[in-house]
């Protein structure tokens, strides 16, 4: 897995799919609040007038020269929840980001979020 200090190095870096399609770009990461390691990324995508930033997770990811590749199609990141590009991830909604790529969600003993923007 990553350190969030050098997955950092990759904003504004594309995105892949895993048969080498680009998605977008890279814009934030979120990590895991129980672990404080990077689980999720942000990726700007769509049309310039109507750019969103759709959620995919970063198990399995790799990084190359240039760009994150993810082991998700590139339909199945674009059809992801998504936030405005300057928009947040309200807590109501992880669960849903979670379920899109079929992962367990689960809150913190306490019910906290479990996912934070780094």
């Amino acid at each position: 897995m990553f350190e969030v200090e050098d997955i950092r190095e990759w904003r504004d870096h594309d995105v892949v799919d895993d048969g080498g399609h680009k998605i977008g770009t890279l814009e934030s990461i979120y990590v895991d609040t129980a672990t404080d390691q990077p689980a999720f990324a942000t990726v700007t995508v769509g049309l310039l007038a109507r750019r969103r930033l759709a959620f995919v997770p970063l198990t399995g990811a790799t990084v190359g020269p240039g760009y994150l590749k993810v082991p998700y199609s590139k339909q199945l990141v674009k059809d992801a929840p998504s936030i405005d590009t300057d928009g947040v991830l309200p807590a109501e909604d992880e669960p849903a980001v979670f379920t899109h790529y079929d992962l367990k969600y689960q809150t913190g003993a306490g019910g906290e979020r479990r996912l934070a923007r780094r």
